[in-house]
């Protein structure tokens, strides 16, 4: 939900050209748009804050992979849902229906 606030603050709403024409006005607008460009700093994203909300994504995204292999063996070790859920902190109806598809 944030992150489409953001886009829509930042990037105004466009319907697609369909015609020769309209797709020339509207590449002369972009091009006008561009050249007239001038930052507002008070819009700006600080890099280094983008840099660590990018590499924290990462890791979460790479520990949920750890995860679902660590889920896929303990069942096939036979280790059932419910102790499965009680090592991530949840119920074992909760495990299942989150990582059952992933591992089956």
């Amino acid at each position: 939900m944030h992150a489409m606030l953001a886009r829509e603050k930042f990037l105004p709403v466009m319907t697609i050209p369909r015609s020769v024409d309209e797709i020339l006005a509207h590449a002369d607008e972009l091009a006008a748009r561009f050249e007239n460009f001038e930052p507002d700093p008070a819009h700006e994203l600080d890099a280094n804050a983008v840099a660590l909300l990018r590499e924290a994504v990462t890791q979460r995204s790479e520990a949920e992979r750890h995860v679902i292999d660590a889920v896929r063996a303990a069942r096939e070790a036979g280790i059932s849902w419910s102790a499965i859920g009680t090592f991530l902190g949840t119920s074992g109806e909760a495990a299942r229906q989150r990582y059952g598809s992933k591992v089956a």
